[in-house]
């Protein structure tokens, strides 16, 4: 299994400075949180194992937030220390397609998408974790509307 310093890291990877490209943590959070959820969606099994909070602008998983907190607002380095070998095909595949879908959005436009679903809006009443259970059920109606588009 991946942590979700993987996934962040796999994320960082695709973007394109030269295209004017950048990567705020607040932007990261919501697609490590997009990961997470098609993920359960699809296999029924965590893509990585940290949880993910309903904070004000959205779902964080705080160990995440913590780490990436030093840029700030501002865009987060490349990284340099990224294994490609522990991502099999499938799961490439996968993180790509996340990429391609979510990732042409901005931070904000990811914020008030994530805040509009059940399972932030479910954990958010309480501040709580969101749970698994909510966002495979969420994710899973999402991949159900997809196909029937």
């Amino acid at each position: 299994m991946l942590s979700c310093f993987d996934v962040a890291k796999y994320f960082l990877t695709q973007i394109s400075e030269d295209a004017g490209d950048l990567m705020s943590n607040l932007r990261l959070q919501k697609l490590v949180y997009y990961a997470q959820g098609f993920y359960l969606a699809l296999y029924d099994t965590l893509l990585f194992p940290e949880p993910i909070e309903a904070w004000i602008h959205g779902p964080v998983v705080p160990v995440l937030f913590e780490y990436y907190k030093k840029y700030g607002t501002g865009a987060i380095d490349y990284p340099n220390n990224v294994d490609f070998s522990i991502y099999d095909d499938d799961t490439r595949s996968f993180l790509d397609e996340v990429y391609l879908v979510f990732g042409q959005f901005a931070a904000w436009k990811l914020r008030n998408m994530t805040q509009e679903e059940y399972p932030w809006k479910l954990a958010a009443q309480s501040h709580a974790e969101i749970s698994h259970k909510s966002m495979k059920e969420y994710f899973k109606t999402q991949l159900n509307n997809e196909e029937a588009d």
